[in-house]
């Protein structure tokens, strides 16, 4: 896992996904299950193949078989995305501290967002169709500055719930200190 600090370590057997410190001092990165990857590769392939599809059925019916050879650019699009789609899941984690949720995610561009408990206004677990087909959750976070909201894709439906409840608790034990 690219995750740009050499203290952390593999996932350890105690919380699948989980990247924690080597000595105890940073938080507790957990990363995001692999089913948001077989979805969005899944959603890749469809899509993608779709459109290598028409555009070399199209062109090889209408103008002749040559012109059939435009299929190959959505095929080599959709092996350069399977690529990016890995590691753009990969990026993806965030850690429980003691008065803040961070997430961090990007490749080229690392984002970290902290989301303090006590500034969190609405925490709320969304799930569309196709994430409920692979029984995935997102958490939806809102805080009173719109630049500081944050979603955690494709959790479990039950971590997502817990994760809510657990945001919903701390956020309020904050905010009744302010």
């Amino acid at each position: 896992m690219d995750t740009g600090s050499a203290r952390e370590t593999e996932p350890t057997a105690a919380v699948e996904g989980t990247v924690g410190a080597a000595d105890g001092d940073g938080p507790v990165w957990i990363a995001l299950p692999p089913g948001l990857l077989r979805m969005r590769r899944l959603l890749l392939v469809v899509w993608l193949g779709l459109i290598a599809l028409a555009a070399g059925l199209l062109p090889g019916l209408l103008a002749g078989p040559a012109w059939a050879a435009f299929a190959v650019l959505p095929l080599a699009l959709m092996a350069w995305g399977w690529v990016m789609i890995d590691r753009n899941w990969r990026s993806w984690r965030y850690a429980e501290r003691a008065d803040d949720l961070l997430i961090s995610r990007g490749v080229l561009w690392r984002e970290e967002t902290v989301v303090p408990y006590g500034r969190m206004q609405l925490v709320e677990v969304t799930s569309g169709p196709v994430e409920r087909y692979f029984g995935l959750a997102s958490v939806q976070l809102h805080t009173a500055a719109a630049a500081t909201d944050a979603t955690i894709p494709g959790l479990d439906p039950a971590e997502a719930e817990r994760l809510r409840d657990r945001l919903t608790e701390l956020g309020e034990a904050r905010s009744a200190g302010l």
